[in-house]
């Protein structure tokens, strides 16, 4: 008979990471706020002319100011990260590869970690053979690079079992206004890969993560405070702010 393997509970996990990851010298940073909405098209296009007339479009979008986002999300065997985010869990993180417009010259490696409203984000850069060798599960590289976050991906892929579980694949649409250091981005196309196990690829095969494929999400981000004319542009009848991860979307189908 073979013997079920049960997921730790949240608090042995905890304590699994304090003992066994040191604190990581990653600098400073602070937390920034991070709102969420899901909103129509039509909705989109009321919002997105009120914030044109005051936000800058962002310098690295292309001719259409927008921009293709692949993100490769990691996950154990027990769905820790997915578990965490459908329970409400207030203090949370994930891990992910990211690369934009199918560009591999430019990968990052992220880790985000969230406090409710609250989002703070870490980042390495990556090359695209040191990406291929963590995808395929060679992982001695990492134990000696000289970044601190990978080493902490490689000591939790170790002991966590984290491996990558899906592509997550949206295009981007980002505004931005310098006081209080705004960002409001429109996300569209929201896809996942499904059962698909194959990642860094050329070619991706897809489907829409939503039930309505032209709804989108947009993301307000800011420091210290949202400035009262930002606030004031976004306040548009029928959009509310709600929880949204494009990441348990996209596991929607396993």
């Amino acid at each position: 008979m073979i013997n079920k393997i049960h997921p730790p509970e949240n608090q042995e996990m905890q304590a699994f990471d304090e003992a066994c990851i040191p604190p990581v010298p990653y600098g400073r940073a602070c937390f920034r706020h991070e709102l969420k909405y899901q909103i129509g098209y039509c909705q989109y296009l009321e919002l997105r002319s009120r914030l044109k007339a005051v936000m800058k479009a962002d310098e690295h979008t292309g001719a259409d100011g927008r921009y293709l986002i692949r993100s490769i999300y990691f996950d154990n065997y027990w769905d820790k990260a997915l578990r965490e985010k459908t329970d409400g869990v207030p203090k949370r993180e994930k891990f992910r590869i990211r690369y934009y417009n199918d560009d591999f010259s430019y990968i990052t490696l992220e880790k985000k970690v969230k406090n409710n409203n609250l989002c703070l984000k870490f980042d390495a850069d990556i090359t695209e053979e040191e990406c291929r060798r963590l995808l395929e599960g060679r992982l001695a590289w990492m134990r000696e690079h000289p970044s601190c976050l990978v080493q902490e991906l490689y000591g939790k892929m170790r002991y966590q079992l984290l491996r990558p579980r899906v592509l997550v694949s949206y295009v981007r649409e980002p505004y931005i206004y310098k006081a209080g250091n705004v960002r409001v981005t429109f996300d569209s196309c929201i896809r996942t890969t499904m059962y698909h196990r194959g990642f860094l690829e050329e070619r991706t095969d897809d489907i829409s993560a939503l039930d309505r494929p032209k709804d989108m999400v947009m993301e307000v981000k800011y420091d210290a405070f949202l400035p009262e004319v930002i606030r004031s542009l976004i306040q548009t009848e029928g959009v509310r702010q709600q929880a949204f991860s494009k990441y348990q979307a996209c596991r929607r189908f396993g």
